[in-house]
């Protein structure tokens, strides 16, 4: 039984220059800039604006870049559900000023993921 709902998930990928990999993914694969924070950059597809990737030089309040980032409809729910197993939490769950209330947590594998919610 799902505690949330899943709106997306995106991949963040780490880059030294944000310039340079931008220009890379609008140039060769077509992506379009859809927010620009000059530590994180996220690209999206035109045709389908869910199908983003962000490019990240580092993030401006936790201690590491994500490996992805996945979009619930309740991060309250899925923060205490990864309490809950034991998972570690990475960044503690907190209400970003760009309007967003997230919380990282790493995986079995050692990937950090990055749950968010858009704030109303």
């Amino acid at each position: 039984m799902a505690l949330m709902a899943i709106k997306r998930t995106m991949p963040d990928l780490a880059t030294e220059d944000i310039a340079t990999a931008t220009a890379f993914y609008v140039e060769v694969l077509g992506f379009e800039v859809v927010m620009d924070m000059g530590w994180i950059v996220t690209l999206s597809d035109r045709a389908n604006p869910k199908a983003q990737l962000s490019l990240m030089t580092h993030d401006a309040t936790a201690p590491v870049i994500p490996d992805v980032s996945v979009e619930v409809d309740d991060v309250d729910a899925a923060h205490q559900a990864a309490r809950n197993a034991g998972a570690e939490i990475v960044h503690p769950l907190t209400d970003e000023p760009w309007g967003v209330r997230r919380f990282f947590m790493r995986d079995p594998n050692g990937k950090v993921i990055n749950v968010l919610t858009h704030k109303s």
